[in-house]
C-alpha cells in the first residue's frame, strides 16, 4: 500500500452571486450536521420516502477503508496473469461498471489512448466496435465481465462472443474470465459453475454510480497495472475534510452551489477540464449527477464540453452553471481541484448533499428500466427494430423519421423543426448509436449545435448514455429535444445462443429509448445513416445551416 497522499482538495465559488446564493444552504447543512451524519451513514437525511433505498446505498462513504483488502488480492491476480503472458485487459461493462475504470486507467497513463495502463473498454452493442475489441491479441487478453445486477444485456452479449472466440482460438475461455458482480447474482453463479478465473464480489450496499472505489472500479484498473492502493489513499486523505460540519467543507460548498443554482433555474451543469490531468472525469461525473438528481421533473443536467472555450461554456446563459475540473479559467463559476481519488469522493458527497437540498432521493433511478423494457419488447415482438418504419424524408442516404414532424422537405428543415421545439432554457441531446472509435467524428455535432442555436447541447454514445443521462431524459426537467442517430451495419455480429445480433440489439435499444422519450411528450428526430461516414459528413454540413 502506498503512503497516504496529502493532496489539496479545493472548491472555488468564483461567481460572487452564486456564492451568496449558496451561503444560506451552506449554513443549513452545517447547522443540521449533514456532513457528519452522512459519514455515519444516516439514512434519514433524504426524508422518509427515500429512507429504505438510502439504507442500502451508503457504504460508499467508507470505501477508502473497506476496499483496502482488495489491493493485495488484485496485485496477486495481475501477477499470475502476467506470468502467463496475459497483459491485455478488456472490460465488458456499462455505466458505473465502465466509466470509473476508464477514467482511472487513462488518468494514470496520462493519455486517453495507450499509455502505461492500457485498457479496452467495451460499453457498446455496435458490431464494429465489438469486432475491434475481438481483433486484439486474444492470447494476451483477459476479459473482465462487470455487472452489478449480473444480468446486463450488453455485458452478457459481450461475454458470450468473447467466450466463443477464445474457444475458437484454442484458449480456455474460463481461465480468461474475471467476473465482478454483487453477491448472489446469476453471473456469479455462472462463474462458479464454469470455473472462471476469478470472481470478485462488490459491496451490494453501493449503487453503480457511486462504485468508483469498489471492486467495479478497482478490479479492471488493478489488472491494467494501476496502483489502486494509491487511489484509495487519495480518497482517505480527503475524507476527514469532507466529513466536517464546517462552512469550508468543499463538499458542502459544491453541493450547496449546485443546489442553489438549480433552485434559481440554472439546472444545467456545464463541465470542462482546465488542465486537471483527470482524463475523462466529466464522463464519470455525468452519470453520477444525471442519475442521482434527474427525477420528479427536477435535477441537474450535466453537459460535458470539450474545453472552457467551447460553446455552452464560454457563452453559457442563465440556465447553466459552469464548472471547471481544475483551475478556474474563462467563464467558470465553480472550480474543483484535487487528486482523482479525492475528486471521486468530493463529487459523490456533494451530489448526495445537493439531492437533499433539491428535495429528491439521490440513490434511486426510477426511469432507467423503461427503456430496457421497451428494448426487450421490440426484440421479443415482431422483429422490427425501428428502421422498418417508413421515413418521412430521405436525403443523401439519411432516412429521417419522426411522427411529430411537419412535412419537412430537407434535412436542414427537419433539424430546424427539432430545434424550434426546444423551449427557452431547454436543451438538445445528441444520441449517437454508432461506433465511438470509427465514428468519432460525430462528436463535432455537440459544439456545432450549441454554437448555432445557443441551446445547451449534450452528446452521448448509445447505448452507453442509457446508463447515464438516460435517467435524466425521462425523469428530469422535461425541456429537452432529442437527435438520435443510427447507422447501417455492413458486417453484423451474431451473439452466441441469442435470437438477435449485436446490430439488431443496438437498433432495438435506439428504438426503445425513442419510444419512451416520445411517451414523455418530447420530440425525437431519428436519423438513420445508410453510409455512416458519408452520412456524418452530410449531417454535419446540415447542422451548420441550422439556426434557432
Amino acid at each position: 500500500m502506498s503512503a497516504p497522499v496529502e493532496a489539496p482538495l479545493t472548491v472555488s465559488l468564483v461567481d460572487p452571486q452564486l456564492a451568496e446564493a449558496a451561503s444560506a444552504l451552506v449554513e443549513k447543512l452545517v447547522t443540521d450536521e449533514v456532513a457528519s451524519k452522512l459519514a455515519r451513514q444516516d439514512d434519514t437525511l433524504w426524508g422518509p420516502d427515500a429512507q429504505d433505498e438510502a439504507s442500502k446505498r451508503l457504504s460508499w462513504v467508507t470505501l477508502y477503508e473497506s476496499s483496502k483488502p482488495l489491493v493485495e488480492r488484485l496485485t496477486a491476480l495481475r501477477g499470475d496473469l502476467h506470468g502467463e503472458g496475459v497483459d491485455r485487459v478488456v472490460l465488458a461493462g456499462m455505466g458505473g461498471s465502465s466509466l470509473a475504470p476508464e477514467v482511472i486507467c487513462h488518468t494514470r497513463s496520462g493519455s486517453a489512448v495507450g499509455g502505461r495502463h492500457p485498457i479496452t473498454v467495451l460499453d457498446t452493442t455496435d458490431p464494429g466496435q465489438v469486432r475491434d475489441a475481438l481483433a486484439g491479441d486474444l492470447s494476451r487478453t483477459v476479459l473482465v465481465v462487470s455487472s452489478k445486477s449480473g444480468g446486463t444485456v450488453e455485458t452478457d452479449s459481450q461475454r458470450r462472443v468473447f467466450a466463443e472466440q477464445f474457444a475458437a482460438n484454442g484458449i480456455d475461455a474460463a481461465s480468461r474470465m474475471v467476473v465482478v458482480t454483487d453477491p448472489g447474482t446469476k453471473l456469479g453463479d455462472q462463474a462458479a459453475e464454469q470455473g472462471y478465473r476469478a470472481t470478485v464480489e462488490a459491496d451490494p450496499a453501493v449503487g453503480g454510480r457511486y462504485s468508483a472505489l469498489t471492486a467495479f472500479g478497482l478490479v479492471p484498473s488493478a489488472l491494467a497495472g494501476v496502483d489502486v492502493g494509491g487511489l484509495l489513499d487519495e480518497a482517505a486523505a480527503a475524507a476527514p475534510e469532507l466529513q466536517r460540519d464546517s462552512a469550508d467543507n468543499p463538499a458542502i460548498q459544491l453541493g450547496s452551489a449546485l443546489a442553489a443554482a438549480h433552485n434559481a433555474g440554472a439546472e444545467k451543469v456545464v463541465l470542462a477540464d482546465s488542465g486537471s490531468g483527470l482524463v475523462g472525469f466529466g464522463d464519470w461525473a455525468e452519470q453520477l449527477i444525471a442519475e442521482s438528481t434527474g427525477k420528479q421533473g427536477l435535477g441537474l443536467l450535466p453537459v460535458v464540453v470539450e474545453s472552457p472555450d467551447a460553446p455552452g461554456f464560454a457563452d453559457h446563459g442563465h440556465d447553466a452553471t459552469t464548472v471547471t475540473i481544475g483551475p478556474a479559467v474563462g467563464n467558470a463559476q465553480i472550480a474543483t481541484e484535487g487528486s482523482l481519488g479525492a475528486q471521486f469522493l468530493l463529487w459523490e458527497t456533494a451530489v448526495a448533499l445537493a439531492g437533499r437540498l433539491i428535495g429528491i432521493n439521490p440513490f434511486d433511478q426510477p426511469d432507467v428500466e423503461s427503456a430496457k423494457q421497451a428494448t426487450r419488447d421490440l426484440l421479443d415482438g415482431d422483429g422490427t427494430t425501428g428502421t422498418d418504419e417508413a421515413p418521412v424524408l430521405v436525403e443523401g442516404g439519411i432516412e429521417v423519421r419522426g411522427e411529430w414532424l411537419r412535412s419537412p422537405s430537407t434535412l436542414v428543415e427537419a433539424l430546424g423543426q427539432l430545434i424550434a421545439e426546444a423551449p427557452d432554457g431547454g436543451y438538445v441531446a445528441v444520441q449517437a448509436y454508432l461506433d465511438r472509435l470509427d465514428d468519432a467524428s460525430a462528436e463535432v455535432l455537440r459544439p456545432e449545435i450549441a454554437k448555432n442555436t445557443g441551446l445547451q447541447t449534450t452528446f452521448g454514445w448509445g447505448p452507453r448514455f442509457l446508463h447515464s443521462t438516460g435517467q435524466y431524459h425521462k425523469g428530469g426537467h422535461q425541456n429537452g429535444v432529442f437527435l438520435q442517430i443510427t447507422g447501417s451495419v455492413a458486417d453484423d455480429l451474431a451473439i452466441p445462443d441469442q435470437p438477435f445480433t449485436f446490430g439488431e440489439l443496438q437498433h432495438a435499444q435506439a428504438a426503445g429509448d425513442a419510444q419512451v422519450i416520445s411517451q414523455h411528450g418530447r420530440p425525437v428526430l431519428r436519423l438513420h445513416l445508410a453510409d455512416r461516414a458519408a452520412g456524418l459528413v452530410a449531417l454535419t454540413n446540415a447542422v451548420a445551416e441550422v439556426r434557432r
